[in-house]
């Protein structure tokens, strides 16, 4: 995939009940994007039109129903793997085996080279030759940037909405020890199991986690960052150790997926943080906690300057989601879906079959 520049244009429409400035307008509800210095200056560099013409005065009144539209000046995107390769695909779904690096939604600097922007393309490559326009397959859940493996993607709206209610319900329900130990999951209509690689050597064969997740501040991450934390939601992880590589002082194990950045943070509240994670550490907290002064820095095109601390979707951790069981959303079917396992995960035995298989 060549290397290209492009030009984000976001279009918005509103209907203001009172008089408002531009410049208020975008600080106050944009803040995420830029501070209030760098929407002054993406207001006075003519990056912004109201109902069609370029408006350069930060104090231009705006009125109901203004239309405006924000001209994000060129970027080029970094550099990604791209090869998706399809495990399963019915009328209804389509799983994607993504690769680690590639990002899934667009956002922040990757806003053409993401799963769904391929997603699009297929769908309008498959139009173009079509009598019906075919809508594109849309993700139902996310893996992290570095994480690679099955990625679920719904193909209908009805597809769609049971497959988000099946996360939604899988991720809100804990089980308690006993049945988690006996490997009980019946409350699930999906279960998605992950392959890592972590630091240092878990002595015990199985290892369950109970550890509330929350959220604090943390810059460069507007919603907040997850973190091990007692006020947090309920969670529980069952870690299963594959195998110990004492050599190398890392241990290959298997562990079901939860909440978001789950297994991130629950191994490494007991210690053993993903092998290369740049962000979590032992204790299940960032390298930093300390906020970046960003109140009067912004970056050449006005937004937020990239922080110098390591954010979520950053790479280098080795994690995998290896196996996925659900109930198909239409026809109710037990599906199997697995992902091979890549070779910077797969234990140094299953490599020394892998080798003795292909002699």
């Amino acid at each position: 995939m060549a290397s290209y520049t492009r030009i984000m244009v976001l279009l918005q429409l509103f209907f203001l009940s009172t008089s408002s400035t531009l410049i208020d307008f975008y600080s106050t509800n944009h803040a995420n994007s830029a501070p209030l210095q760098g929407w002054l200056q993406r207001i006075r560099n003519g990056q912004i039109s109201v109902d069609g013409t370029i408006t350069t005065d930060p104090n231009a009144l705006l009125r109901d129903g203004s239309q405006l539209v924000y001209h994000r000046q060129p970027w080029t995107e970094p550099d990604v793997p791209y090869l998706l390769k399809i495990l399963y695909e019915d009328e209804d779904m389509i799983a994607l085996d993504k690769p680690s690096g590639l990002q899934v939604l667009p956002g922040g600097l990757f806003q053409q080279r993401t799963v769904l922007t391929q997603l699009q393309w297929w769908a309008s490559k498959q139009s173009s030759s079509s009598v019906h326009q075919v809508p594109p397959p849309v993700p139902v859940h996310r893996l992290g940037r570095g994480t690679s493996g099955i990625l679920l993607c719904a193909k209908t709206k009805v597809a769609k909405t049971r497959l988000a209610a099946y996360f939604a319900d899988g991720t809100s329900k804990v089980l308690n020890k006993r049945d988690i130990n006996k490997g009980i999951d019946l409350n699930r209509k999906i279960s998605k199991v992950y392959r890592a690689l972590v630091t240092g050597i878990i002595q015990e064969d199985e290892v369950v986690i109970e550890q509330p997740i929350g959220m604090i501040q943390y810059p460069g991450v507007a919603k907040g960052l997850y973190v091990a934390s007692p006020a947090g939601k309920p969670a529980l992880s069952k870690v299963i150790v594959l195998e110990r590589d004492v050599k190398g002082n890392c241990t290959f194990v298997q562990i079901q997926s939860g909440r978001p950045h789950q297994i991130r943070i629950h191994l490494a509240t007991i210690g053993h943080p993903l092998l290369g994670d740049p962000l979590y550490v032992s204790g299940g907290q960032p390298k930093c906690l300390d906020s970046d002064p960003v109140d009067d820095n912004f970056a050449q095109d006005g937004g937020y300057p990239r922080p110098m601390k390591p954010l979520p979707g950053d790479c280098g951790y080795r994690l995998h989601a290896h196996q996925l069981v659900l109930l198909h959303p239409a026809t109710n079917e037990v599906i199997e879906i697995t992902a091979p396992i890549p070779s910077t995960l797969q234990t140094p035995q299953e490599r020394q079959c892998k080798t003795a298989h292909t002699s």
